[in-house]
């Protein structure tokens, strides 16, 4: 069966650069960025931050609900499925159950240690608002990850330590985990 990767984690850990370099791995591939189809709102688009508003959760579980469909589309139509999304600590990514249920479905958390992820973020996004934004989002996401990384991977989630591993040997510690060669 052709698999299904959700690539997780907080602000600036290289989701999307891990999900288009393990896309690249395979000779029929999509990468579905969940921020990218958010980001189609044209207008009323609720971002995330400290308080999350009733819009916000409206516009995740919608974004999820299309990511899941399209990842089982494309999978159908032979496409190794990469999906790129934020740990989202209310809802824990509960919207992706249905997925989760299929075959071949693979969850990997990207897990830096948390002063490297903010200085990634400082790397890419220079001081300023928007790095203060995401050093907020690295912080809310690394507290409520912490408590239940033992959890997360009790339920098959690969938690993998990026602090020190280039772009590709986390995408051969992905497949490897996949037992993918």
């Amino acid at each position: 069966m052709t698999p299904i990767f959700l690539i997780v984690g907080g602000p600036a850990v290289g989701k999307s650069t891990t999900s288009r370099a393990l896309a690249a791995r395979f000779p029929k591939s999509i990468h579905i960025p969940v921020d990218d189809l958010r980001m189609m709102v044209v207008s009323g688009l609720a971002q995330p931050g400290a308080a999350w508003t009733p819009e916000l959760v409206e516009q995740l579980r919608a974004a999820r609900q299309s990511v899941t469909h399209m990842a089982l589309t494309y999978r159908q139509a032979g496409f190794a499925v990469v999906i790129d999304d934020f740990w989202d600590p209310n809802s824990q990514l509960s919207e992706y159950a249905p997925l989760f249920s299929h075959p071949d479905v693979h969850k990997v958390l990207l897990f830096p240690d948390q002063q490297a992820a903010h200085q990634r973020n400082l790397d890419r996004a220079g001081p300023g608002a928007t790095q203060h934004y995401l050093d907020q989002g690295i912080q809310l996401t690394y507290q409520s990850l912490n408590p239940i990384l033992p959890e997360l991977e009790a339920q098959g989630w690969l938690v993998l330590d990026t602090t020190d591993l280039s772009v590709e040997a986390a995408v051969d510690s992905i497949l490897e985990h996949a037992e993918i060669a």
